[in-house]
């Protein structure tokens, strides 16, 4: 019996395995193709290698103008997500007890559940009267976005560090500031690498909140600045999927490196 069920998680694990790399492959072989051999068999290897189309990509989006605006963005979105919203959630974790504090802990809670089309146009409306339709303003919207997920991880995880130490550190004279960022927020380690990655791949990969918000052409992300390979009658495939995968490599090293803190900060938050 436990030999059929190792055959079934091996068979699902190729079979996730398959689903992984597929698109994998047609995303780089497509990249090297030139746009004659598109009418070739969909998984047919190139006749020839066209690392032209990466050249040709760059040039066309304005490659690193976008990749410096989707570099500063993320940046500064990861930076003051992991220092504003700690902070935030150490005071709920701390005063749950209380009426308001749990309230306004379910109340960004509630807030995961409002589908962004919701709010799109009067954030459009709004972030436009405030001339904050440019990059300060989309870092500043990326950061409230997500409050309420990462307040719900944050929760959860101050809760399994001890209090006795943060009465220790007021014992030896720690101001409430001095207990969060000396005690509490290197505690946090873990989760904050879990925050910080998952922030990056969100904001550094999102399209719809750069397309609704940003007026300046100069100020495109690397998703925006993609788009400009869909027309109404056509796309350039070729060209397209080399932008795609000039875009997608500093997110794959990133991830490839930082994966481990994932995992580590999601499973130590629920095992203590």
């Amino acid at each position: 019996m436990k030999k059929k069920k190792n055959v079934f998680v091996t068979i699902l694990l190729i079979i996730g395995t398959f689903a992984i790399f597929l698109p994998l492959y047609l995303t780089i072989n497509i990249a090297l193709k030139s746009p004659g051999e598109m009418f070739n068999p969909l998984l047919s290897l190139p006749q020839e290698w066209r690392f032209q189309n990466f050249t040709d990509a760059i040039e066309a989006t304005n490659f690193f103008q976008a990749f410096k605006n989707s570099f500063l963005v993320t940046f500064f979105v990861v930076v003051f997500t992991v220092l504003t919203n700690s902070l935030v959630s150490y005071a709920i974790a701390r005063n749950m007890h209380k009426k308001y504090f749990k309230a306004l802990f379910y109340y960004f809670i509630s807030a995961m559940f409002v589908p962004f089309p919701i709010i799109m146009l009067p954030i459009v409306r709004q972030t436009a009267l405030w001339n904050m339709d440019n990059l300060v303003g989309l870092i500043f919207l990326y950061i409230v976005y997500q409050l309420s997920f990462n307040v719900f991880l944050y929760v959860g995880y101050i809760k399994s560090i001890p209090i006795a130490l943060e009465e220790a550190a007021i014992i030896d004279g720690a101001s409430s500031w001095g207990v969060f960022w000396k005690v509490v927020f290197p505690l946090l380690a873990p989760m904050n690498a879990t925050v910080a990655i998952l922030t990056c791949l969100a904001a550094w990969n999102d399209f719809m909140l750069p397309l609704v918000i940003l007026s300046d052409p100069s100020d495109a992300t690397l998703p925006l600045a993609q788009y400009i390979f869909q027309s109404e009658f056509s796309t350039n495939y070729n060209l397209a999927f080399a932008s795609y995968l000039l875009a997608l490599l500093p997110m794959l090293i990133v991830y490839l490196v930082a994966q481990k803190w994932i995992i580590n900060g999601v499973t130590r938050g629920a095992i203590k």
